[in-house]
């Protein structure tokens, strides 16, 4: 069977889990949009559709559930099925090869997943910094500025004034992330790093850091 015989099927909107649960087809589209975004682009060979290394090794703790190849196969199938007919990837035939990227509104889906899941990692122990974000956002773009602090109260945060939040781990790839999603420029939204927060206890207290 061919790619195209394959895109071409009608799609399941489940997935069966390792732990025998059903899931939406959002979180298979979800992982290939991760690897994608990981790679640039991934390529599959026409006999083997999870050959691509990366993309096998998010996919492999699905496996255990399913005791048919082409059961795996099937799934795997669907869910680019559904990012193919809606315009979220593009395929590109090299040789026996097949490229997969996402296109321009693929990126910004891929985008929304990526922000949904970001998570600040906090380090064992806190090296007595302050990270300090301020954004000043116009009132014309208010939609963008409450789900930007939406973001940011969730992300644990400690807001320290309206627009003037504080966390004690180092978050720059985190915030990068949110100032390219959310289309700012360096000048409405700002990183300071300070050593010393004047009546910090409140700021300590809401951190565990006393």
């Amino acid at each position: 069977m061919g790619y195209e015989d394959i895109f071409n099927k009608k799609n399941n909107n489940t997935i069966t889990k390792n732990n025998g649960m059903r899931i939406k087809r959002g979180e298979m589209v979800k992982i290939i949009f991760k690897t994608i975004l990981r790679t640039g682009e991934i390529a599959i060979t026409a006999l083997e559709p999870r050959s691509n290394t990366t993309l096998r090794c998010e996919l492999s703790r699905y496996d255990k559930c399913e005791n048919k190849r082409g059961e795996k196969d099937r799934k795997f199938y669907n869910a680019f099925y559904y990012l193919k007919r809606n315009g979220l990837i593009h395929m590109e035939y090299r040789g026996q090869q097949m490229y997969v990227s996402l296109t321009k509104e693929g990126k910004r889906k891929a985008g929304k997943y990526q922000i949904d899941d970001l998570e600040i990692k906090k380090p064992k122990k806190w090296d007595g910094q302050w990270r300090v974000l301020i954004f000043d956002i116009a009132d014309k773009q208010r939609i963008k500025r409450e789900a930007l602090r939406g973001k940011i109260k969730e992300l644990g945060l400690f807001q320290l004034q309206k627009s003037v939040w504080v966390y004690p781990y180092d978050f720059k790839k985190e915030m990068a992330l949110l100032r390219e999603f959310f289309g700012l420029t360096d000048c409405e939204m700002k990183i300071i790093e300070a050593s010393k927060i004047e009546n910090d206890s409140s700021i300590r207290e809401f951190f565990r850091l006393n």
